[in-house]
């Protein structure tokens, strides 16, 4: 077995305080030992190995872990985009204009996107990615979004009810039953997760549990979209329910943030969509100090998050939802994998995946103190580096 030594390291973050110091568990002039694709060791610079990769005195971060995409779909909303920023409302109706592009779109089509997608978030350092279907909303189509999704990652969330399409107009539980009947029995060989949108203009907590349900007893973990739009009942459907993730978050009275913090579900914050539809931030602050688990997520999409930056997340997050840095980073790695129940990524002590990204800049902090500026110089997946 060779040995990989990422070595000459000038702050490596663990996120492991047994390895380092603080919460990050940091460590100066440091070294990472690889072997078969994982961490063997985390130890001082200058280990022997039978390779060497030099990080030339930077930082060295877990690679992120995104908890939140929907990388599989085709069709651009750019000119809703722009409209919105001209003062259009945002409302969850604007994923049909996804679905229509999406079904007419061969499996050729799709798979060149998302894959180009994916490489796109290896150069922004996601070394691992959750990928939901949702834009097909009928049996076929999801069932190859689905597909496409678990050539990319072993996190495929299955979303049929992402939104009533439009040959279901005013029949929602005729939808609804389809989706935990054929949908889910097309869709569950390819997806460990199940998802519902439970929000005004698409589904509500009576049939947000209906999906839930099934998919639970098709062995599919749960997540839910919850509380994006205004208060509602996702986030306490995701609790009652034992979801691993409540995802967006923005709208939370206080009986859902101390659900969240007396329960396993993770927040999920997604600041860029926040961003681009310029609705009001979730309070991180209030979250964490309520003692929730939160992480952070692009939701890269086409309408309301088209971004593959978990920096620019991360920017956002401590700027405008009161997080720390070493908060932030913590949740775009650690927090992901919590809200994906992974013990194997987002963290870089002995025994986890060999997921690393090494930033073009002396520390963490850089990652907010220059926002949008490119500082992923490489990023290492498994052990095999991968931009």
């Amino acid at each position: 077995m060779s040995t990989i030594v990422l070595d000459n390291i000038g702050l490596l973050v663990t996120n492991d305080p047994a390895h380092g110091e603080g919460i990050l568990g940091t460590r100066r002039d440091a070294a990472v030992v690889i072997e078969d694709g994982r961490v063997a060791d985390v130890t001082s610079a200058g280990a022997a190995a039978d390779e060497r990769i030099d990080a030339g005195g930077r930082c060295v971060i877990p690679g992120f872990v995104d908890s939140h995409t929907h990388l599989v779909f085709a069709g651009d909303r750019a000119e809703e985009f722009a409209a919105r920023m001209a003062g259009a409302p945002y409302a969850a109706g604007g994923i049909r204009a996804t679905v229509a592009s999406t079904r007419a779109a061969s499996d050729e089509q799709l798979r060149e996107l998302a894959a180009a997608r994916r490489r796109e978030t290896l150069r922004a350092g996601i070394t691992h990615t959750e990928i939901k279907s949702g834009y097909a909303l009928d049996v076929e189509g999801e069932r190859r979004l689905c597909e496409i999704a678990s050539e990319l990652t072993d996190d495929v969330t299955f979303l049929g009810a992402h939104l009533l399409p439009p040959e279901f107009d005013h029949r929602a539980d005729e939808y609804v039953a389809l989706v935990c009947g054929e949908m889910l029995d097309a869709c569950r060989p390819f997806s460990r997760w199940i998802d519902v949108f439970c929000e005004r203009g698409a589904f509500d907590g009576d049939q947000s549990r209906q999906v839930l349900e099934a998919g639970r007893r098709a062995g599919l973990g749960l997540r839910v979209h919850a509380n994006q739009l205004g208060r509602g009942p996702g986030v306490q459907v995701a609790v009652e329910m034992g979801a691993a993730s409540a995802d967006h978050c923005t709208h939370l009275s206080t009986a859902d943030v101390d659900a969240l913090a007396s329960s396993q579900t993770v927040a999920t914050l997604l600041p860029a969509t926040d961003f681009s539809t310029r609705q009001p931030y979730p309070d991180a602050r209030r979250l964490l100090d309520a003692g929730a688990t939160v992480a952070l997520a692009t939701n890269c999409n086409p309408g309301s998050s088209y971004t593959t930056s978990m920096s620019f997340c991360i920017a956002l997050a401590v700027r405008d939802l009161r997080m720390t840095v070493d908060e932030a980073l913590q949740a775009a790695t650690l927090g992901g994998a919590r809200a994906l129940r992974r013990d194997d990524v987002g963290h870089l002590r002995p025994g986890a995946r060999a997921d690393v990204a090494i930033l073009d800049a002396p520390s963490p902090a850089h990652l907010v103190y220059r926002p949008g500026v490119p500082l992923i110089t490489a990023t290492i997946a498994a052990g095999r580096r991968v931009h």
